[in-house]
């Protein structure tokens, strides 16, 4: 987007648009040197800050000449922790939803699921656990975005990597 110094309008980029009575074809910024655009009284707007998310924060924009401003105002935060805690739950319920067969199984057949799943099974919920007490306990929403980052553990069927630093023997 672009300001017009001559007659305080805003510009954008394949619009058509009129300064000083002359009339500029929709792909002119586009084919326009910088130094055409500085002629007529174009200047590019800048941003100075950028947005924040928008899950956490209101997001709003201020243009004063050229400068353009996101004005990032948080949400209400019992809101944002109640999404937060759904949105832990929700991702818990669908990391473990695909091994949901082995407990079925188990039940059904009075027979025991692996040793392993169990463990990783437990590991998630824990993770869940932890990250929705970070979120009740959070005093702002800064805190719950950092509480819902969660590195989830790999399931037993998913191999690790461990890097190489043996040298192949000769």
């Amino acid at each position: 987007m672009f300001y017009s110094t001559t007659d305080g309008q805003y510009i954008q980029p394949g619009n058509q648009f009129t300064i000083d009575g002359v009339e500029y074809p929709s792909n002119w910024l586009n084919l326009s040197t910088p130094e055409e655009k500085e002629a007529i009284g174009l200047e590019e707007v800048i941003a100075t800050n950028q947005p924040a998310n928008d899950q956490y924060y209101w997001v709003s924009t201020k243009l004063d000449k050229a400068t353009l401003t996101y004005v990032n105002t948080p949400k209400e935060l019992e809101g944002v922790k109640t999404n937060a805690v759904s949105q832990i739950n929700a991702t818990a319920y669908s990391i473990l939803l695909p091994s949901d067969w082995m407990v079925v199984k188990a039940v059904e057949t009075s027979t025991t699921v692996p040793v392993d799943w169990n463990t990783w099974r437990a590991e998630i919920r824990t993770q869940a656990q932890e990250a929705i007490t970070a979120i009740e306990a959070a005093k702002n929403v800064d805190e719950v975005a950092t509480a819902v980052q969660v590195q989830w553990a790999n399931n037993p069927n998913t191999p690790s990597i461990v890097a190489d630093t043996e040298k192949p023997s000769v």
